[in-house]
């Protein structure tokens, strides 16, 4: 069966631990499925992924910003995502079409209409089955990422850490209007209960599709 999961919060969420957690359970379950993220996956958009995120590139303007992410989105639509959901794989990304719409169209104040356009255009049509927004709030994430970015040495990556708390709390008020638009598909988690239970509520919420579809 093929289903298309993507999982969204603000830096530090807690996304990647999460999609790891998922792969290894569908994979015991003998479930076939394939991680990939955004901005990123083939290698054209992987290099458009160092551009966008490198704290260097201070002088990239939210235009440029945003059509860069589009691009990318749609070399990986193309590439990957879609061969993958004709397969009937089931398809875990690390950030899709709302990261978009809350980074650039809340936090940049870019025009919404003008996001929502260019996502359809990118993604030529496929949508998300279902979206999981790890949702805590934007302090405690920032000292996450910025604690996680020491650790790991990844400074290469840290261009959106390095805004105003403002910009992150605009952010994470963006995912929520998303997630109360369409609660069918977001399903929002609050990451505070600890990564364990986290993981036991999104496990709960894909067996219950798994059910549904066979």
């Amino acid at each position: 069966m093929s289903l298309f999961i993507t999982f969204e919060g603000v830096e530090g969420s807690g996304k990647t631990t999460q999609i790891e957690r998922l792969t290894r359970y569908l994979k015991r379950r003998g479930i076939p499925c394939k991680v990939t993220r955004e901005p990123g996956g083939p290698p054209i958009s992987e290099k458009i992924r160092k551009i966008l995120l490198d704290p260097n590139h201070r002088k990239l303007i939210p235009l440029s910003e945003l059509l860069l992410y589009e691009a990318a989105r749609a070399q990986h639509i193309y590439e990957v995502i879609k061969p993958l959901l004709k397969k009937g794989t089931i398809v875990l990304c690390d950030r899709f079409n709302d990261a978009t719409l809350a980074y650039q169209g809340y936090g940049r104040k870019i025009d919404r209409e003008l996001i929502h356009k260019l996502n359809r255009l990118s993604s030529h049509g496929i949508k998300p089955d279902l979206t999981f927004l790890l949702d805590c709030p934007s302090d405690l994430g920032l000292k996450r990422a910025l604690q996680r970015n020491r650790l790991s040495r990844n400074e290469k990556e840290g261009r959106f850490e390095r805004e105003k708390i403002q910009f992150h709390h605009r952010v994470r008020k963006g995912y929520l209007a998303i997630a109360k638009k369409e609660p069918h598909r977001v399903k929002v988690i609050d990451t505070r209960a600890g990564e364990k239970k986290v993981f036991e509520k999104i496990r709960e919420i894909v067996d219950e599709i798994l059910v549904r579809s066979h």
